[in-house]
């Protein structure tokens, strides 16, 4: 199964400055109150270090009170400006991921079909859910708490040096530790990252696809296949989350120490320094606090460090959710409305060809009926003729222009591609029909309602066209839901039409029915049915036989019927 594409370092480096530059504003404001948290909450020690010093040269009761009460105002007013900082970073957060939702959506609805079904539903599921959390998480709680720290530790240090050089060269004594066990840790996480999370996202396809395919798999006897592979998927994840782990079990226990050695070594210049008289107590006791103090906050920086890299490993993968490029689009439009398909072979794998070199062509105005076994690369070639897939070797081409290098807003309006497979939007019956993106008045939708037999279905809603449907709304039956793709068809108004088995939920007599109700809504168009149903066969102008991925037989039904071959044979078995 092939990936979807992961963004670049790079990409992700120009998404953080263009976001931080169309919200400076908010950027800035959320940096000040930081800022100015921290720079009250440095006042704290140095409180405590003036009460200590007046304990020890004594001093009255009214002066301990009053630097406690500022020491008391110092926290309450460091935490106001904290809290309200945390809560426009969570404001902020939340802007960026909305955008970063909207965007992502867009590019995921402009991604070709063939990309989504090359790398399965469960791939674009997982980065639309695990990732956008993982990146959600980090933005609101993860990159709040870095910034503080960033911002506690720089003014804490710039403290401790202007209170006391001499007790700061403690500070020091951390930096052999600290810094090549964090670059030792930085380097190796994202790759644990990167793979773990490509390990989820394949559990979760699995489970996906086992959930959606569970009636086939119980069919075919299949269903201890799927749980092991749901097993086996669950394993490859946890064994991803123990490397991670055991990566921050070796990175752990290198921080606690080098958090306790500064205060250790401190505490030994604070007695030579007190010995000598260099430094009062209530000094030490400051620059003890401030090393306390710088502790929790970088502690927990680095800690969220590591919630960074998922993050920023979440959003390459959502960034990577992109349309393909247009620069390999054909900037020629079609010259006419014929179909030709030229020794077209096609493979979803480079083992396996399902097309062996198919010559068709089909006129303009023309119904082409596609039967064969199961198997044979029906759907297959209805796909390449609709431009879902590039033809391995061959081309396609309508009005000679290759159908698959065509721009999207012109190839829909050629020719489209309508399969047994229909959702139902929740929101309205008329958003549902107007999904083709056009202007159509109430009549012309109620029109192509009644084209497609859906007409009393209709009627008998609440609200008619407003009424509410999908999820948590009016149901609609799966056979309703291809008949709101058929009118969505007759909206769109291509001049090609491929029906892949688009009646199949409908029961035989329906079929029949809506067949002929399109009928003459089709009449003029090129229509290519690929159908199990022979009556629609009989139907066509022409009849296609595929067999093993080649055309076999082409012709009218009766003169196929006449000839006493393969198609001959398949109506002998359906009657």
């Amino acid at each position: 199964m092939k990936k979807l594409p992961l963004a670049d370092k790079k990409d992700v480096r120009r998404w953080i400055r263009v976001t931080a530059r169309d919200n400076k504003r908010e950027f800035s404001v959320m940096l000040g109150l930081f800022c100015v948290a921290t720079a009250i909450g440095l006042a704290g020690p140095q409180l405590l270090g003036a009460l200590v010093d007046e304990v020890v040269q004594g001093t009255t009761t009214a002066t301990i009170t009053w630097l406690a009460i500022a020491f008391v105002v110092v926290l309450g007013a460091q935490a106001w400006f904290k809290g309200l900082a945390r809560l426009r970073a969570r404001v902020f957060g939340e802007r960026i991921l909305a955008n970063n939702r909207e965007e992502f959506v867009g590019n995921a609805l402009n991604l070709p079909l063939g990309t989504v079904e090359a790398a399965g539903t469960g791939d674009l599921l997982s980065r639309a859910t695990t990732d956008v959390s993982r990146i959600d998480h980090a933005v609101r709680f993860g990159a709040p708490e870095i910034l503080i720290a960033a911002v506690t530790v720089v003014f804490t240090v710039i403290a401790m040096v202007v209170t006391s050089p001499f007790l700061a060269l403690g500070l020091l004594v951390a930096l052999p530790l600290l810094v090549p066990v964090n670059l030792w840790y930085q380097r190796r996480v994202p790759d644990v990252m990167r793979r773990m999370l490509d390990r989820w996202a394949e559990l979760q396809s699995t489970t996906h696809e086992t959930a959606e395919g569970a009636r086939t798999a119980e069919a075919l006897n299949l269903t201890g296949r799927r749980v092991r592979a749901g097993h086996d998927g669950l394993d490859a994840a946890m064994l991803g989350e123990r490397k991670i782990r055991a990566l921050q079990m070796r990175w752990i226990p290198s921080l606690e120490i080098s958090y306790v050695l500064p205060v250790s070594v401190m505490l030994g210049l604070g007695l030579l320094a007190y010995s000598n008289g260099w430094e009062g107590l209530g000094t030490i006791t400051a620059m003890l606090l401030y090393s306390q103090v710088m502790t929790g906050p970088l502690n927990e920086a680095l800690f969220w460090l590591a919630d960074m890299q998922v993050a920023g490993a979440s959003l390459r993968r959502l960034l990577g959710v992109r349309p393909a490029p247009s620069s390999g689009e054909s900037s020629e439009a079609p010259r006419g409305q014929d179909i030709e398909v030229r020794d077209v072979r096609f493979g979803y794998n480079a083992e396996r060809e399902v097309l062996h070199g198919i010559d068709l062509r089909v006129p303009a105005g023309e119904r082409l009926a596609i039967v064969g076994p199961s198997g044979a690369g029906k759907s297959t070639l209805g796909r390449l003729l609709a431009g879902m897939s590039a033809p391995t070797s061959g081309s396609v081409r309508i009005g000679g222009a290759e159908v698959s290098t065509l721009p999207d807003d012109v190839l829909r309006g050629e020719v489209l591609l309508l399969t047994q497979e229909q959702h139902v939007f929740a929101g309205t019956l008329r958003d549902n029909l107007t999904l083709p993106a056009g202007d159509w008045s109430d009549s012309r939708l109620l029109d192509a309602l009644t084209s497609v037999g859906a007409s009393e279905w209709v009627a008998s809603l609440p609200d008619g066209l407003d009424t509410k449907v999908g999820a948590g709304a009016v149901a609609v039956p799966a056979a309703m839901a291809q008949q709101l793709a058929l009118a969505r068809v007759v909206l769109a108004d291509p001049h090609t039409l491929v029906l892949d088995e688009a009646t199949s939920l409908l029961d035989t007599g329906s079929a029949r029915e809506l067949e002929r109700s399109l009928s003459a809504v089709l009449e003029g168009r090129t229509v290519i049915a690929i159908a199990h149903r022979l009556h629609t066969a009989a139907a066509a102008d022409r009849v296609a036989v595929i067999e093993g991925g080649r055309v076999t037989e082409l012709g009218s039904h009766a003169e196929l019927l006449a000839a006493g071959g393969p198609y001959s044979a398949l109506v002998a078995a359906a009657s």
